[in-house]
C-alpha cells in the first residue's frame, strides 16, 4: 500500500496450494450465496443474524449518518453533521523552535524535527492522568514511503536523487510522536511537549527475540547482531495492553541497490520477493543499502518493532519472535487466560496470515515485565479449510519438516525465513492479507483482503473464491468459546468487494445495500467502542471513484451493510482510521494526494490550495459539530 510501483505484481510463494472450486461450490450454496454469484453477484444476502462469535453482542447504536456519494474531486467529504481538521500536514514542525515549512528549502536536520511523509498507521495514545481521555492524548503516525517528484522541485526520479535530497527523504520516514489537545472544538499540536519526536532509520535500535544474536545478523554497524538502526517502510501497526505502539516494517526490499540474487542470502531476499529492489536511491550514496557492501543488512528489516511513545528514552525494539516478512499490521489482543495475541498479516499477492500467541502472561501491575511479552512465544500460520476450519500451524524449529534437513538449524532460522517456513507447513495462499483486526466486544477477527489480480480462475479455494479477484474482500475468523489460543477456528466470508450492479464482479454484500454502499480494494480497518467496523480502501480508482472509510455494524439484522462516510481528494488514499476513547474524534491519514503527477504539476494542491506548496500527506480529525460520537 502506498506505492505506486505495485510491489505485489510478482509472487514468490510457491504455487502448491489444490484447486477446491467443486468444494467451494458446495460450501456458498448451503448459504445460498453460489446461484447469486454465478449470475453476477446481484446484491447477495450475507445471513441477516449474528455469527458464531457475535452472538453474545449486545446490539450496536445504528449508523445514523446520511451517507455521501462516491465521486472525485480534490478534497475530503464526510456526512452532514461531521467536520474535517487538517491537524498535520508532511512538513509541519513538531517543536516550538522550527520555522514554517518551506518547500524550496530542505535539508535533512529540519525534516528530523517535521512530520513525516505519507503518514500511514494512526494510533491515538490517551494520558491516564485523570483529564479528558477524548481530549489529550499522544498520536503515534507511520511514515511508509517517499515520493520524490511531489516532495522536490524539478520532480526528480527516486533513483537519480542527490545525497542532500536522500538525506531529506530517509529523515521522511519512520515515526511521529506528538501531543495533542482539543480545545474550544480544535485539536491543537502541542509544540512545547517532551513527548514529541522522531523515529527515522537512523535511530538507535535494538533486535530481540529469537533471532538476536544470531550471526546472520552480524554487519558492519552490528557487529553483535542485536544493535539496529531504525526503521522504515512502515504501513500499519497496532497497539498493545501495556500501552506501546508496534509498527509494522513492509516494502523493505525497494530501499536496497544490488543483486538480490548474490551473496549469502540469495535463497532468503528470493522468497521475500526481488520486485521492486532498488527504487530508491539511497544504496548510490550509503553502503548500508547497498547489497555488494552490506549483504546482511536487509535481515535488519522486514520486523515488527515495539515503541514506548511514553518514554523517549526507550529504545525501539524489533520483535524477531513475530517473524521476518512484509508486515501489513499487527493487532493485539488479550486472551482470556492472560496470554497475549498478535494477528498478521503478509501484504503481498499469494502471501499468507500469521498469529503469535505469547508464552507469558500480562500483569497490568508490572508494566516493565510486560515488555518482554513479545519475545517467547508460538507464532503460527494460518490453513483454511474449505468445511469452514482454519487450522494454526506453529512454526517451531524442530517441528515437522522444520529441521535442519530443510535449512533450519534453530528457531533463529525459523523467525528469519518465516515465508519458507510457512510454505513447508501448508499454508494457504491468500489474495494480500492486509490488516487483520480483532472486533473488541465480539471477539471476531476481521481479515481485509485486498485484491489478487494474478490468481487464476483455476486457481480458486473456499476463501479466495474468485480468480481473478481484481476487488477484494473481507472474512471473518471466530476462535471457539472467544479463546484466542485454540489450534483451530471457524471462518466465514464476510463480504466480496466490487460493484453489486456488474454482473462480472460478484461482489455479495447484504441486500439493502446502497449505491454508494459498495467499495473495492478493503486495505485498513478499525472499531469503535461499539464493535462497528470501519474500513479504508485502496484501489477505487478502477472503477473510476475516489477511495475513502465504509462503515457497518458488525451483528444483527445490519450486520455487513456498509455505508460511505469518508472521500478522498484526488490520488490519495486513507489509511490508519483511529478512534478517541469515546469515539468523538476519528483519525484518519490521507496519503499521496496527487499521485502520478509532479511537484511542478500537481493534480491537486491539497490541504494547502496554495500556490507555493505541493499537495502535502496529511493527518485529518474528523468531529461531529454537535460534539457527539462519530456516526451516531
Amino acid at each position: 500500500m502506498g506505492l505506486t510501483a505495485d510491489p505485489d505484481d510478482r509472487s514468490s510463494s510457491p504455487d502448491v496450494a489444490p484447486c477446491f472450486q467443486e468444494v467451494l461450490t458446495q460450501r456458498l450454496s448451503r448459504r445460498g450465496l453460489l446461484k447469486l454469484i454465478a449470475a453476477g453477484g446481484l446484491m447477495a444476502c450475507v445471513p441477516r443474524q449474528p455469527l458464531h462469535g457475535a452472538e453474545a453482542q449486545s446490539p450496536a447504536p445504528e449508523l445514523d449518518f446520511a451517507e455521501i456519494p462516491h465521486g472525485r474531486d480534490d478534497t475530503v467529504h464526510v456526512p452532514s453533521g461531521h467536520e474535517v481538521q487538517v491537524l498535520l500536514r508532511w512538513g509541519d514542525p513538531l517543536f516550538a523552535d522550527m520555522p514554517d515549512f518551506d518547500p524550496l528549502a530542505q535539508d535533512a536536520a529540519g525534516q528530523r524535527r517535521r512530520f513525516g511523509y505519507n503518514n500511514d498507521f494512526v494510533a491515538f495514545m490517551p494520558f491516564r492522568d485523570g483529564v479528558d481521555q477524548d481530549a489529550r492524548g499522544l498520536l503515534v503516525v507511520n511514515h511508509e514511503s517517499t515520493q520524490a517528484p511531489l516532495m522536490f522541485p524539478g520532480s526528480p526520479s527516486p533513483l537519480r536523487l542527490t545525497r542532500p535530497q536522500c538525506d531529506v527523504e530517509i529523515a521522511a520516514h519512520g515515526v511521529s510522536v506528538v501531543e495533542v489537545r482539543h480545545r474550544q472544538g480544535q485539536w491543537r499540536v502541542q509544540l512545547d511537549s517532551s513527548h514529541n519526536r522522531r523515529v527515522t532509520p537512523e535511530t538507535p535500535a535494538r533486535l530481540s527475540g529469537p533471532a538476536a544474536g544470531h550471526p546472520r545478523l552480524r554487519t558492519s554497524y552490528s557487529s553483535d547482531g542485536v544493535r539496529s538502526l531504525g526503521t522504515y517502510g512502515n504501513c500499519a501497526g497496532g497497539v498493545t495492553p501495556w500501552g506501546t505502539v508496534l509498527t509494522a516494517e513492509e516494502n523493505v526490499q525497494f530501499y536496497f541497490t544490488g543483486d538480490p540474487r548474490r551473496g549469502p542470502e540469495a535463497e532468503n531476499y528470493r522468497r521475500f520477493g526481488r520486485y521492486g529492489w532498488g527504487m530508491f536511491a539511497w544504496g548510490r550514496h550509503y553502503p548500508r543499502w547497498n547489497l555488494e557492501q552490506e549483504p546482511r543488512e536487509p535481515l535488519h528489516t522486514g520486523w515488527i518493532v515495539e515503541i514506548d511513545p511514553y518514554d523517549a528514552e526507550f529504545v525501539p525494539r524489533k520483535r524477531t519472535a513475530l517473524g521476518r516478512f512484509k508486515h501489513e499490521g499487527c493487532s493485539v489482543h488479550l486472551n482470556s487466560d492472560g496470554r497475549v495475541v498478535a494477528y498478521m498479516g503478509d501484504d503481498q499477492r499469494f502471501e499468507y496470515i500469521y498469529r503469535f500467541l505469547s508464552a507469558g502472561r500480562f500483569d497490568p501491575h508490572d508494566r516493565a515485565g510486560n515488555l518482554s511479552l513479545l519475545d517467547e512465544g508460538e507464532l503460527s500460520v494460518a490453513d483454511f479449510r474449505a468445511d469452514g476450519t482454519v487450522v494454526w500451524h506453529a512454526l517451531t524449529f524442530g517441528h515437522g519438516p522444520l529441521t535442519p534437513r530443510n535449512g533450519f538449524h534453530s528457531q533463529a532460522d525459523v523467525v528469519l525465513d518465516a515465508r519458507r517456513a510457512a510454505d513447508l507447513m501448508g499454508a494457504t495462499r491468500m489474495d494480500r492479507p492486509e490488516e487483520v483486526e480483532v472486533n473488541p466486544l465480539s471477539g471476531e477477527v476481521f481479515v481485509m483482503l485486498t485484491k489478487n489480480q494474478k490468481r487464476a480462475s483455476t486457481d480458486t479455494d473456499a476463501v479466495n473464491p474468485r480468480g481473478p479477484n481484481r476487488f477484494g474482500h473481507v472474512l471473518t475468523l471466530v476462535p471457539p468459546g472467544g479463546d484466542h489460543a485454540m489450534p483451530e477456528y471457524r471462518w466465514e466470508l464476510f463480504l466480496l468487494a466490487g460493484d453489486p450492479q456488474q454482473r462480472g464482479h460478484g461482489a455479495v454484500y447484504h441486500p439493502d445495500i446502497s449505491r454508494h454502499g459498495w467499495f473495492l480494494a478493503p486495505d485498513n480497518c478499525a472499531f469503535d467502542r461499539h464493535g462497528r467496523l470501519w474500513i479504508t480502501t485502496d484501489g477505487n480508482d478502477a472503477a473510476g471513484i475516489a477511495d475513502g472509510i465504509w462503515a457497518c455494524e458488525t451483528s444483527g439484522a445490519r450486520r455487513a451493510l456498509t455505508r460511505h462516510f469518508l472521500r478522498a481528494p484526488l490520488g490519495a488514499e486513507p489509511s490508519g482510521p483511529c478512534f478517541t476513547p469515546g469515539d468523538t474524534t476519528l483519525f484518519c491519514a490521507i496519503q499521496h494526494p496527487g499521485e502520478g503527477s509532479t511537484f511542478d504539476h500537481p493534480s491537486t494542491r491539497w490541504p494547502d490550495f496554495d500556490q507555493r506548496m505541493p499537495p502535502r500527506p496529511a493527518l485529518v480529525a474528523v468531529t461531529r459539530s454537535d460534539g457527539g460520537n462519530i456516526g451516531g
